[in-house]
């Protein structure tokens, strides 16, 4: 636990105080009692449990004190709290490799199901987008809370050839700050080609993207992206230069990789490909981003991940100041200890 305030603990300090005085009392009225013949009568009248009774209120009010001082140092804790996450993007692999079977029933159906499961625990009011992406990346549905319209999306999907891991990082943060301009044509040689050309005929008129200032990477906890993908990229934007850019906006982007390690030719419609999942790059997006990775080698590994993330966005551990407990802790005592004495001998303390 620390403290926004803690010269205010220095008070504790009187609380030893405090109760030497409260002893010092005690014996004062102990002396005065004495002058009187009856002491003996009245001994016998208040009993051991009664005596007893006589020192509760005053701790009571002593521990509201102290509680009341501690909450005046303003304390910080961490502790689980609802998360604030408002928008979560799924960004999923729809090139031909999905259609392996060594998923069941096979990657691509696994993948659907598991992120249905998915959307079913996330809390209603968090909004989510579908990226689909193979050889380019494109928003099968924009974020919203239409659990109904996100699980048509998804079912909807269609396999397609090659993997642009990049495209999908770069579509999914212009889903999520559409004013910024974030582009695919912006990365890599093809930005470097189309600054050299200048404006687009069609972009002529229109007001610059709105700058933005880089923050601490993982910052940004209003929104997240998931991708899940089961090969390397072969085509599109390096996925560590986009990586980087979501970075720069603080956002994390959780890695999913489902599928063989190792390699594997997967063949169909009459031609063949061979396949391997790019574990490394995986890792480092999400190092990159101050979020995980993750692996799913099984349709229950997939299911487990995406279990693991929905109760990961949806809490969150927070330094948080908890002031507010402890005042509400000394009102309780005080109350207790005033009740009480009232209770037992017609006054407060």
């Amino acid at each position: 636990m620390t403290f926004l305030w803690p010269q205010f603990l220095w008070f504790l300090a009187a609380v030893p105080l405090l109760v030497l005085l409260y002893i010092w009392l005690l014996r004062r009225k102990k002396k005065l009692a004495l002058r009187y013949a009856s002491l003996s009568i009245v001994r016998e009248a208040m009993g051991v449990r009664q005596s007893m009774r006589r020192h509760i209120p005053p701790l009571l009010f002593l521990l509201a004190m102290i509680a009341m001082l501690i909450a005046a140092a303003r304390p910080m804790a961490v502790v689980v709290l609802p998360s604030n996450q408002q928008t979560i993007i799924l960004a999923m692999d729809v090139s031909g490799s999905m259609r392996a079977a060594d998923v069941q029933p096979n990657r691509l159906v696994a993948a659907q199901e598991a992120a249905k499961a998915f959307l079913k625990d996330l809390p209603r009011h968090v909004k989510v987008g579908i990226v689909a992406f193979a050889g380019s990346a494109n928003v099968a549905q924009l974020p919203t809370t239409n659990r109904e319209d996100l699980v048509q999306a998804i079912d909807s999907f269609q396999l397609q050839r090659a993997t642009a891991t990049g495209n999908a990082i770069v579509v999914s943060l212009a889903t999520l700050f559409p004013d910024q301009g974030i582009d695919v044509s912006n990365f890599g040689p093809q930005a470097t080609s189309n600054r050299q050309r200048g404006v687009p005929l069609e972009q002529a008129g229109k007001p610059p993207p709105k700058e933005f200032t880089p923050v601490a990477p993982g910052s940004y906890t209003s929104a997240a992206i998931i991708m899940l993908t089961d090969g390397q990229r072969t085509t599109g934007v390096d996925p560590l230069d986009a990586a980087k850019a979501a970075a720069e906006r603080g956002v994390r982007v959780y890695t999913v990789g489902i599928g063989t390690v190792d390699g594997e030719t997967i063949g169909f419609e009459g031609w063949s490909m061979r396949v391997r999942l790019d574990e490394e790059t995986l890792k480092a997006i999400a190092n990159k981003t101050q979020a995980e990775y993750y692996y799913a080698g099984t349709a229950a590994d997939l299911t487990k991940v995406y279990n693991t993330l929905s109760s990961r966005l949806t809490v969150e551990k927070k330094e948080t100041e908890i002031s507010a407990l402890f005042a509400l802790g000394a009102a309780a005592l005080a109350l207790l200890s005033a009740g009480l004495s009232l209770l037992w001998f017609n006054r407060i303390l």
